[in-house]
C-alpha cells in the first residue's frame, strides 16, 4: 500500500509537469494529475483482502466449525504447533468404569471389575463413590460432571431431593439424599445425606463432602481426587506401601485413576458442620482405595495426529491427568512416534538448605507386565543412542515441574519446549502460560480442548478450537460441533487457502494498479488517456469479478508439509510483483513505441487525413471523419489515439493473465478449473477482449472509443499478450513458486530462519551434551562435578539416587 501510494504521488508530479509543460489550463492539469494519483491504489483493495476470509468461513460452517473471530482464519494458515487436551479431546468424552481397588489392613485388596455388570460391593469405598460428587436432580434427571455420573452409576444407588416426604433426618430441604437402588449391593445403610460440599478445583485437584449416614449420630467426610493429591491428606499408616507401584501399574496402561478417602468427624451438631473449615475437614483421612476408569482413544485421533505429523506440524499434549497416563496415551496415539525416547523432566522447589533442582529421567522401553495390556515404564541409568542426536526424543513433565522451571530455570525453558511433548497435571493458568511461552519462540499455536479448564489457553492461542458448546466456546475463536479433532486439519487447510487467496488478490490488485499506472502514464506523455468505457470494462467486467470470485477456490484436501508465506514482504511475493511489473512495462513501452513506427500511424489531430490516405490498408469501412470525445470535460482528441487503441487490449490481456497466474492451486488450494465461476468469467473476459479487438462493428468501436487498425497489427497485439502470459507463467510457477529452488538458494547462501525455535533446534542439534539423561541440575552459582563430595552443603542420599541407582550429579548455572 505504501509503495502504491508513493507511486501515485510520483505520478501526480509527473502529470503536473507534463500538462504544465504543454500549457494546459490549471483546472484540467489538476484534474489529470489527481486522476493519475488515484489510478495506482484500487479502491476495492481493503474489501478484496477480506473476501477470502468470508469464503473460508462459509466453508468452515458447512463442516460444522463456527467462528466468532474471522480475522483469526488467516492465522490458522500459519499454525505449526497444536496443543491438545486429553480427556474428551484425544480420548473419548465419557469415562467407563473398569474396576475398583479397595484397601484393608494397609493393603490393596482384589480388584472388583465392572465388566460383569455387578454393582460395587458395599463398604466405605462404595459409600464414598455414592456420596462424594456434585450431582443434582433436575426434573427427575441426574445432572452433573460425567466422571461423577459414571462413578455414581457404578454403585447402583439413587439420588433424591431431601424434601419433607423423603428426608426424615431433620436436614435442610437443600440437602441431597442418596438411597440404595434395586440393583445395589446389600448394605447396612438405608440412606446417606450430603450436608456440605467442598467443590472440585483444578488447582486443588480434589473435592470433598460432609455426609451423615442414616441412623448415625456422627458425620463422615469423603474425599476424591488425583491419587498423588489425596494421599497427602491421608494418615501414612493407612496408605499401602506399594501405592506408587500399583498406581503406575494402572496409569501406564492409560487408565484414569481416582483415589478416595474418608474420616469420621468428632462432631454432634449440624451447626458445627456448617462452620467447619475445609483445611480441618480435609486432614487425617483414611485411605479407602482406587477407582479405575477407562478412557479410550477416539477413532479419529490417531489418523489426525498422523496427518499433522506428515505436514510437519508439531503436536503437544496439555492435560490435567496423570503423567504416566498421558505418556501412554501419547504413545498409543503415536503423538510420540514408535522408537522415540521419552525423558521425564522433574523439578523440585528449593528447600531450606538446598537449591531448586531439575532431574532428567530417561524412560526405558515398556515391558509387558501382568494384567490387561499392562506395561511398566522403568526409569533407570540408560542413555540415548548417539547422545540423543540420532533419534527423536520428547520431554514430559508435570505442571509442578513446569512452574519450578519457569521460576528458577527460565533460561532452560526454551530448550525444553523445543522438544516438549507431554505436559500433565497442568492447571488452567499453567496451560495459558505454556501457550504463551510457545508463542515467544515464534510458534503459531493452535489449541484444541473441550472443558472450562482450557478457556485461558484457547483464548491465548493464535487459533483456539473448542469441542464444547459450554464455557470453552465463549473464549474460543472457533467452535466445532463435531466432537473430535478432525476439525484441526480442516481449519488449518482453510486458513492456508484463505491466506493464499488474500495474497493472490493483493498481488492482483497491486499489479492492476501498476498496469493502469504505466499505460496511463504513457498516454499522458502526449496528453491522452483511456475512455470511460475502457476503464469501466477493466474495473467492472474484469477486476471486480476477479476480486469476488478468485478467493472462492476450495482448500486442497491434503495438508502440505510446509506453510504458505505469512508476510507480504516475503522475497517471493515482492519479487513476483517486481518481475511482473517489469514484464508489463516492457510489453507496454514496446507497443507504445512500435505503433508509432507503423506506416499508417499518425497523430490524433491529423487522424482524419491519415485515414483517407491509408483507407485501403484497413479491414474496415468505418467512417471516422469526425472527432470523438469520451468525456465532455476533457479537451477534444484526448481519448482517440492509435496508442490508446493499442495499449487497452494489451493491458486488459495483462490483467487476465495475472489473474490466472496468481490463482495458484496445489498445494494449498484446488486447481483453478474447480472454481467454475471464476474460470467462466476469466474465459468470458478473454473472449470478449479478443472479440472487441478483431471486430469491425462501427457501434463497438464508436462505443469503446477506438480507432480501427489493420488486422495484422491486431494479431500482433494478441501475440504480445500471449508472449507476456508465457513468460509470466513460467517465472511465477517455475521459479518464484519453486520451493526446491528457494531451499537450494537458502542453503547455498547460508540463509536460516530467524525464528527463536529454529535457532534453538540448530544449537541443540550441535550440542553433544544435549539432551541430558539421568542427571540433576541445581540452581545456584557454583559448579560441581559431584555435588555429593564437592558441595559444602550436605546432600541427602535420596537426592543422589535416581531410579534406584546412584548417579553422578552435575551442576550448571541456568543452562
Amino acid at each position: 500500500m505504501v509503495f502504491l501510494a508513493c507511486l501515485g504521488v510520483l505520478g501526480f508530479f509527473y502529470a503536473l509537469g507534463i500538462y504544465m509543460y504543454h500549457e494546459v489550463s490549471p483546472r484540467d492539469t489538476t484534474t489529470m494529475a489527481l486522476l493519475l494519483l488515484t489510478v495506482t491504489v484500487p479502491p476495492v483493495l481493503p474489501a478484496a483482502l477480506t473476501i477470502g476470509i468470508v469464503y473460508a468461513q462459509k466453508r468452515l460452517k458447512k463442516k460444522k466449525i463456527f467462528c466468532i473471530s474471522p480475522q483469526r482464519i488467516n492465522m490458522c494458515g500459519q499454525i505449526n504447533l497444536v496443543c491438545f487436551d486429553k480427556t474428551g479431546t484425544l480420548t473419548e468424552d465419557g469415562l467407563d468404569l473398569w474396576g475398583m481397588v479397595p484397601t484393608a489392613d494397609n493393603c490393596f485388596q482384589e480388584v472388583h471389575s465392572f465388566d460383569s455388570g455387578k454393582a460395587a460391593p458395599w463398604g466405605p469405598l462404595c459409600a464414598a463413590m455414592a456420596s462424594c460428587h456434585s450431582l443434582i436432580l433436575l426434573d427427575g434427571t441426574i445432572q452433573g460432571d460425567p466422571l461423577d455420573l459414571k462413578m455414581f452409576e457404578g454403585t447402583a444407588w439413587k439420588l433424591e431431593d431431601c424434601n419433607v416426604d423423603s428426608c426424615k433426618f431433620g436436614m435442610s430441604d437443600s440437602n441431597t439424599i442418596i438411597k440404595p437402588g434395586p440393583k445395589a449391593s446389600q448394605s447396612t445403610v438405608a440412606a446417606i445425606v450430603i450436608l456440605r460440599q467442598f467443590p472440585f478445583s483444578s488447582s486443588l485437584q480434589r473435592m470433598s463432602v460432609v455426609t451423615q449416614l442414616a441412623r448415625e449420630g456422627h458425620f463422615h467426610v469423603y474425599m476424591k481426587g488425583a491419587p498423588e493429591t489425596v494421599v497427602r491428606f491421608c494418615r501414612s499408616e493407612t496408605v499401602p506401601k506399594n501405592f506408587p507401584e500399583v498406581l503406575k501399574n494402572y496409569t501406564v496402561q492409560g487408565f484414569r485413576v481416582i483415589a478416595l478417602a474418608q474420616k469420621v468427624l468428632r462432631m454432634r451438631k449440624l451447626s458445627e458442620v456448617e462452620d467447619l473449615a475445609r483445611e480441618n475437614a480435609e486432614s487425617e483421612l483414611t485411605f479407602l482405595g482406587l477407582l479405575i476408569m477407562e478412557n479410550r482413544l477416539k477413532k479419529e485421533t490417531k489418523l489426525v495426529l498422523k496427518e499433522l505429523s506428515e505436514a510437519h506440524i508439531r503436536t503437544v499434549m496439555i492435560t490435567g491427568d496423570n503423567l504416566q497416563t498421558a505418556i501412554t496415551v501419547a504413545k498409543n496415539s503415536e503423538m510420540i512416534p514408535p522408537g522415540s525416547q521419552v525423558i521425564i523432566v522433574e523439578a523440585n522447589e528449593p528447600e531450606e538448605n538446598f537449591a531448586a533442582s531439575v532431574t532428567w529421567q530417561l524412560v526405558e522401553k515398556q515391558e509387558t507386565g501382568p494384567g490387561k495390556h499392562e506395561t511398566y515404564i522403568n526409569i533407570g541409568k540408560s542413555s540415548l543412542p548417539d547422545g540423543g542426536r540420532g533419534s527423536g526424543y520428547h520431554f514430559a513433565m508435570t505442571g509442578k515441574s513446569y512452574q519450578v522451571i519457569f521460576q528458577h530455570f527460565n533460561s532452560l525453558l526454551p530448550k525444553i519446549l523445543v522438544n516438549g511433548t507431554i505436559f500433565a497435571r497442568m492447571s488452567p493458568g499453567q496451560k495459558s502460560s505454556l501457550v504463551e511461552e510457545f508463542q515467544k519462540l515464534n510458534y503459531y499455536v493452535g489449541m484444541c480442548g473441550d472443558g472450562a479448564n482450557d478457556c485461558g489457553a484457547l483464548k491465548m492461542a493464535h487459533a483456539g478450537i473448542s469441542l464444547s458448546e459450554q464455557e470453552a466456546s465463549v473464549a474460543s475463536p472457533f467452535t466445532s460441533k463435531t466432537a473430535n479433532i478432525e476439525c484441526v486439519p480442516h481449519l488449518i487447510r482453510e486458513g492456508r487457502a484463505a491466506l493464499v487467496s488474500s495474497f493472490g488478490v493483493f498481488k492482483y490488485l497491486t499489479m492492476y494498479g501498476i498496469i493502469q499506472f504505466v499505460a496511463t502514464s504513457l498516454l499522458y506523455w502526449q496528453l491522452q488517456l483511456f475512455g470511460n468505457y475502457q476503464y469501466l470494462m477493466q474495473d467492472i467486467a474484469i477486476t471486480l469479478t476477479v476480486c469476488l470470485t478468485m478467493s472462492s477456490t476450495d482448500a486442497y484436501p491434503q495438508l502440505a508439509p510446509y506453510r504458505p508465506a505469512g508476510e507480504l514482504l516475503s522475497p517471493p511475493l515482492l519479487l513476483s510483483i517486481f518481475l511482473n511489473s517489469c514484464f508489463t512495462c516492457i510489453v507496454q513501452v514496446c507497443a507504445f513505441l512500435y505503433v508509432k513506427q507503423q506506416p499508417w500511424y499518425c497523430e490524433v489531430y491529423l487522424y482524419s487525413e491519415c485515414f483517407l490516405t491509408n483507407q485501403s490498408n484497413f479491414s474496415t469501412d468505418v467512417s471516422l471523419g469526425r472527432n470523438w470525445t469520451g468525456n465532455a470535460t476533457l479537451v477534444p482528441g484526448s481519448i482517440l489515439s492509435f496508442e490508446g487503441t493499442t495499449l487497452w487490449p494489451i493491458t486488459t490481456i495483462n490483467c487476465i493473465t495475472i489473474a490466472f497466474i496468481f490463482s495458484k492451486g496445489k498445494p494449498f488450494r484446488k486447481a483453478i478449473y474447480t472454481n467454475y465461476i471464476f474460470s467462466f468469467l476469466l474465459i468470458s473476459a478473454l473472449g470478449l477482449t479478443i472479440f472487441i479487438l478483431f471486430s469491425d462493428f462501427q457501434d463497438i468501436y464508436q462505443g469503446m472509443e477506438f480507432i480501427p487498425t489493420v488486422t495484422s497489427w491486431r494479431a500482433s497485439i494478441l501475440v504480445a499478450g500471449f508472449v507476456h502470459f508465457c513468460v509470466a507463467f513460467f517465472v511465477e510457477d517455475g521459479i518464484l513458486q519453486n520451493r526446491e529452488l528457494w531451499l537450494f538458494i537458502k542453503k547455498e547462501f547460508g540463509f536460516y530462519s530467524k525464528s527463536p525455535y529454529r535457532k534453538w533446534q540448530k544449537k541443540l542439534a550441535e550440542d553433544t551434551t544435549w539432551p541430558p539423561t539421568n542427571k540433576t541440575i541445581y540452581s545456584g552459582d557454583g559448579f560441581f562435578v559431584n555435588r555429593g563430595y564437592e558441595s559444602p552443603k550436605q546432600v541427602p542420599k535420596e537426592k543422589l539416587k535416581l531410579g534406584g541407582q546412584t548417579t553422578e550429579q552435575h551442576f550448571w548455572t541456568r543452562l
